[in-house]
């Protein structure tokens, strides 16, 4: 399977039997990124984490009840 990175459109082959490419073929609002960009993403967010100043918010579920 050849999947093109969301952020940079390089275009990578992936094997057909990986949980990512399976993810891409049954979910297609799943993106994919190379290698590359998630690793200098998370580079920039752990140096971001390590100012002190990065917050990460937390959705919480609201869990909806049905009256019957």
């Amino acid at each position: 399977m050849r999947a093109k990175c969301c952020l940079c459109d390089t275009i990578d082959t992936l094997d057909d039997d990986t949980l990512i490419a399976k993810q891409l073929l049954n979910r297609p609002v799943h993106t994919y990124m190379c290698k590359s960009c998630s690793e200098r993403i998370t580079e920039k967010t752990n140096a971001r984490v390590a100012t002190g100043k990065f917050k990460l918010f937390h959705q919480t579920k609201k869990i909806e009840t049905s009256k019957q």
